[in-house]
């Protein structure tokens, strides 16, 4: 698909890999909103990429669907939504202080994998409505996944399961979208450089770089939005979990 003078949606917008994939596809000529719950973050990415900002939580039915509309109201109806929005607190299903509240599991899977399903499907509900383009493609669907769905280290159980999810969802979607000229795509990062490494010290993040086998660094969020512009311009991507992670394979610890 070509992104110019496209309608996208970007979650989790206003930081990290999210504000990163809302100013390239900007740069690439899209019509960026930024769905994110921080919402002065987010007015500045919209601010500098002249796109637009709204307060959403991805996993709240009426909120998503209610951003969505205003969304279209002022840039149309949306071919490309990409999925970004998360979180990965670390924690081990039973630590010093006892099991693992179910409460803090619920809330990473409920952000992490049922707002990316929620934006899915009201996404893909009003991608099947539009005409096709020329070669039949009506949108492109791009989820944010993990290495951590395939590789989950001791204390990212809830974060794994999160990801797995987004992971197991992606051919399914892409298989029932088919027909509709909807494709579903999603990326496993490995460690990138987002703030919430940056906010570690630098000898952590360093050694953090230093087990990715080449390049020894981390990803810089550029890089997957690189891939997320590339997912959307290859028509023959379609149902896969795509890694982008330095041919690291993380441990148990």
């Amino acid at each position: 698909m070509e992104v110019k003078g496209q309608a996208a949606i970007v979650t989790g917008g206003a930081s990290g890999l999210g504000a990163a994939t809302a100013r390239t596809l900007a740069a690439a000529g899209a019509k960026v909103a930024i769905f994110d719950v921080n919402a002065e973050a987010a007015a500045e990415v919209a601010i500098d990429i002249n796109g637009l900002a709204i307060s959403c939580d991805v996993a709240n039915a009426a909120a998503a669907e209610a951003a969505l509309k205003e969304a279209a109201a002022d840039h149309g109806p949306a071919r490309i939504l990409v999925n970004c929005a998360g979180i990965g607190p670390a924690k081990r299903i039973v630590g010093r202080d006892g099991p693992m509240p179910l409460a803090e599991f619920e809330r990473v899977i409920r952000i992490n994998l049922i707002g990316t399903f929620n934006m899915m499907r009201l996404a893909a509900v009003a991608m099947q409505g539009l005409a096709p383009l020329a070669d039949g493609e009506r949108g492109v669907i791009v989820s944010t996944a993990s290495v951590a769905a395939f590789e989950g280290q001791i204390g990212q159980a809830a974060y794994s399961s999160s990801k797995g999810g987004v992971a197991a969802l992606t051919l399914p979607a892409a298989r029932e979208f088919a027909q509709f000229g909807i494709r579903v795509l999603a990326i496993a990062p490995g460690i990138f450089g987002t703030p919430m490494l940056h906010a570690l010290p630098q000898e952590a993040q360093d050694s953090l770089g230093a087990a990715v086998p080449f390049p020894k660094r981390l990803g810089h969020p550029s890089e997957y939005a690189a891939l997320v512009l590339h997912c959307i311009h290859n028509g023959y991507l379609n149902g896969e979990v795509i890694r982008i992670d330095g041919a690291l394979r993380m441990g148990p610890r």
